[in-house]
């Protein structure tokens, strides 16, 4: 329960974080950002970002989150006495940091299928080139932008190496309860049990990769029925 439980805290952190940090940089770079060489240059590192080993994102939040920022992640600007900075709020930030590239590159692709035309009938009856983004472009590019996002979280949560980095726990008993808090994670939980040389935590982990094969099909059904509810032909 206690893995469960991280697992999902670290994916709603990642959502909080990368979802409009990826939204409005995807929209930014495809209906404001001039056409020169310095998008150029964005665009190709982005789409290189979305192909980095996650051990590099998880030693980035080491130095960034965990000690740079320790002051935030570990709650002691905000009184909180009994923690540092190796908190489900730091590896949520990281698997924020390490999904942001592909949900950008998602986000833009869902933002291209949406026809010009309803761009020119908007500018034409006088619409500013935000109100044509915020009340066309964006509700028609929703539902792709969704379903990537929920593809781009899949593959956080079943992450090892950046958690490990970071400081998960291989064991604890309690629950996370805030952000600041200790925390492990199934597919942490998961490695921890096949290191055992017992053949009882081989079958506890078998189950819990059982446990999170569902939370990730669950995610992905998720996704196609985003998809397929909202989605529109043209």
């Amino acid at each position: 329960r206690t893995a469960v439980l991280g697992s999902l805290w670290l994916v709603g952190i990642a959502i909080l974080f990368a979802l409009p940090i990826g939204t409005g940089a995807a929209i930014y770079l495809q209906e404001y950002a001039p056409k020169n060489w310095l998008t150029s240059i964005i665009q190709t590192n982005i789409n290189n970002l979305a192909g980095v080993p996650s051990i590099v994102y998880g030693m980035l939040g080491l130095a960034v989150f965990v000690r740079v920022m320790e002051s935030f992640t570990s709650g002691s600007m905000f009184g909180v006495t009994d923690s540092n900075g190796r908190t489900v709020l730091s590896a949520g930030l990281t698997m924020g940091i390490l999904v942001l590239p592909l949900i950008i590159i998602n986000a833009q692709e869902a933002i291209k299928a949406v026809p010009d035309s309803l761009r020119q009938a908007a500018f034409g009856v006088g619409a500013t080139r935000w109100q044509t983004v915020w009340h066309h472009v964006l509700p028609n590019a929703l539902p792709g932008i969704l379903t990537g996002t929920i593809l781009a979280i899949s593959r956080a949560l079943g992450e090892t190496a950046p958690l490990i980095v970071v400081g998960a726990s291989t064991f604890i008993s309690l629950d996370p309860d805030s952000p600041f808090s200790k925390f492990t994670a199934l597919p942490i939980q998961i490695y921890q049990w096949t290191t055992r040389a017992q053949s009882e935590f081989h079958a506890i982990a078998a189950a819990a990769i059982i446990v999170l094969l569902v939370l990730l099909l669950t995610l992905n059904a998720t996704a196609i029925l985003l998809r397929n509810r909202f989605q529109r032909r043209w």
